[in-house]
């Protein structure tokens, strides 16, 4: 396609906020806010964001479309957030493997200065490693020493945030870092010094009342766009996924995922819902290349336990959605959870790949394992349902109705698979995923429909949700799993139980291995056939972010942040034990040298 026709479609699409079918944009208006679950801090907005260098970056680290593209080519360098733009998580460097991964041992242990969840998935170009820590502080790094390029620490603007200040990676590209903030803003760096360049105009890109909207998920950069989903689904948003222009930071489209009325699947909301339904975008989109497309999933609608004012299934929420990659204009949805009452999102990134159909013929297709616990493979040409296989224990109650007199299932509000990413190991044909296991209890009160310009106490929850972890409710016991799943039958190839929670995400490689840490502070190498412990090493927090690996002077290193994780009862826990919920370190592996 020609640059003047592509320029041409961006403008017209940039039009089209809420892509599907032309639509008006039904932004939230202007009112009072309501009392923040957390906030981003509120500076001094004319103090400018800083950055230090302690050693400029000499190395090429620029990374073109070509270079993204053809990423699965590229054993030395983890250039995407999932490696590839189908977000396997999957390399082909096998010098670590089976036979020797025992011998594995640190040779950087990387102090962020940040404490606080690490849930980054480092981005590795030329032996330069480029994270993001919570509160959005971005590092460059030597991915071979551990020794600090630069550093950049931004000034927030004010924002609502529903869910802590979790940043889970930066994308890099066309010689800059992309950093999508807790303040709705995304930011453009210097990939050599960390430079500011530039950021988006809240005002431009984002809804009115932006406070509202925030964003934790690593960007994606495809084609000349910057690809983003809006965070903070407990506040009363319309989510969206959306794309910048990735030399200005100017809006091209946004989709929004809650259908409006003339939109397919608007049926499916009562009344104006669907303009505060919710539905935010938490993970890393994913890109089919062979068709240009994009996919991701999507979390739970507004308000998360009652749900008298949305009667419906609630389109597009709890879903796999895919759009074209070009107008962001709707393909089609699976939704996994209709009309949520549990807050089950679908969080993880979709991982794309070819699986059998059932009839002996593969086809193009894509995962999506969430908090509901099951893994569900579709055809991603048409998003019909291949099969599904459960990952936890699911209690036979789970779907039942919230009311005022409690009810106790499981999995619940962050069970299943909260938000980690899996990983397709093309050896196997197995993906693997990891999963919590416990009991929650739900409650439900009558909740008024959000107006604009009325103050409100707290989220717009419609209820109350707790974890059980001891006590008659506890039902279930607690644990954590990583669960090796046959994509082509569905069947449970081998599981691993940990006695404590499981998040974070999993990394395979060709050495026949497989990756993951664990919430007791345990970073863990398994046999990716059998599920069977190889090493571990234990870094004294929750190990509960995505590893990665690259190859740096012919030497393969393995690295994973070590900060423990937000939500779902993990300071809980951790208080309970005597233990710190949080650090900030990132672990650097490598066999010894002969």
């Amino acid at each position: 396609m020609g640059a003047g026709l592509r320029g041409f479609i961006r403008i017209v699409c940039s039009v089209l906020l809420c892509g599907g079918t032309p639509t008006l944009v039904f932004p939230i208006l202007s009112g009072t806010a309501w009392a923040q679950h957390e906030t981003a801090p509120a500076p001094d907005l004319d103090d400018p964001s800083e950055t230090r260098t302690a050693e400029a970056v000499t190395r090429d680290v620029s990374v073109n479309d070509a270079r993204m593209k053809t990423a699965d080519n590229d054993s030395d360098n983890w250039l995407l957030y999932g490696r590839t733009y189908d977000n396997q998580r999957f390399s082909p460097l096998q010098e670590i493997d089976r036979g020797n991964v025992k011998k594995l041992a640190p040779v950087a242990i990387i102090q962020t200065g940040i404490q606080g969840p690490l849930e980054v998935s480092p981005i590795v170009v030329n032996g330069i490693m480029y994270v993001v820590t919570s509160s959005d502080h971005v590092r460059a790094y030597d991915a071979a020493s551990g020794h600090i390029q630069w550093s950049y620490d931004p000034k927030l603007a004010y924002s609502n945030v529903c869910c802590g200040p979790q940043a889970r990676g930066v994308a890099v590209a066309y010689g800059k870092v992309y950093v999508a903030r807790l303040d709705g803003i995304i930011a453009a760096l210097d990939a050599r010094t960390g430079k500011e360049i530039w950021k988006s105009d809240r005002a431009a890109t984002l809804p009115a009342d932006p406070q509202f909207y925030s964003f934790t998920a690593a960007p994606i950069v495809y084609d000349g766009m910057v690809v983003i989903g809006s965070a903070g689904g407990e506040w009363p948003i319309r989510g969206f996924v959306q794309a910048y222009e990735a030399e200005t930071g100017k809006l091209i489209w946004r989709f929004c995922t809650t259908a409006a009325p003339n939109q397919p699947g608007g049926k499916t909301w009562s009344g104006d819902s669907w303009k505060f339904g919710g539905g935010s975008v938490w993970a890393t989109v994913s890109v089919d290349l062979a068709q240009d497309m994009i996919l991701f999933p999507t979390g739970n609608p507004n308000p998360d336990n009652w749900g008298e004012n949305r009667k419906g299934d609630n389109a597009y929420t709890d879903s796999i959605v895919a759009v074209h990659a070009k107008s962001g204009i709707l393909a089609w949805w699976h939704q996994i959870v209709p009309h949520d009452l549990w807050d089950y999102d679908q969080a993880s990134p979709v991982t794309l790949f070819d699986a059998d159909d059932g009839h002996g013929r593969r086809v193009p297709a894509a995962v999506e394992a969430g908090k509901s616990g099951e893994a569900v493979i579709v055809n991603r040409m048409t998003g019909k349902l291949l099969r599904k296989t459960a990952f936890v224990e699911r209690s036979a109650n789970m779907f039942t109705v919230p009311t005022d007199k409690p009810v106790t299932v499981y999995p619940g509000a962050n069970g299943g698979n909260v938000w980690s990413p899996g990983a397709f190991s093309p050896l196997t044909r197995n993906f693997y995923i990891q999963g919590n296991n416990a009991a929650w209890t739900y409650t439900s009160k009558k909740t008024e429909p959000y107006m604009p310009g009325k103050a409100m106490v707290g989220a717009n929850g419609g209820g109350a949700m707790k974890l059980e972890l001891d006590g008659p409710n506890r039902l279930v016991e607690p644990y954590g799993s990583l669960t090796a799943i046959n994509v082509d039958t569905g069947k449970v190839t081998w599981q691993y139980r940990s006695p404590m929670f499981m998040q974070g995400g999993v990394l395979a490689t060709a050495g026949k291995l497989v990756f993951a840490g664990e919430q007791n502070g345990d970073f863990n190498a398994f046999d990716d056939a059998n599920g069977e412990k190889l090493w571990h090493f234990y870094l004294g927090v929750g190990a509960m972010a995505p590893p990665v690996t690259y190859r740096v002077a012919d030497r393969q290193y393995v690295a994973v942040a070590a900060g423990g994780a937000g939500g779902g009862g993990y300071t809980r826990i951790m208080d309970t034990l005597g233990r710190p919920a949080y650090g900030g370190v990132i672990a650097i592996f490598a066999l010894p040298k002969d």
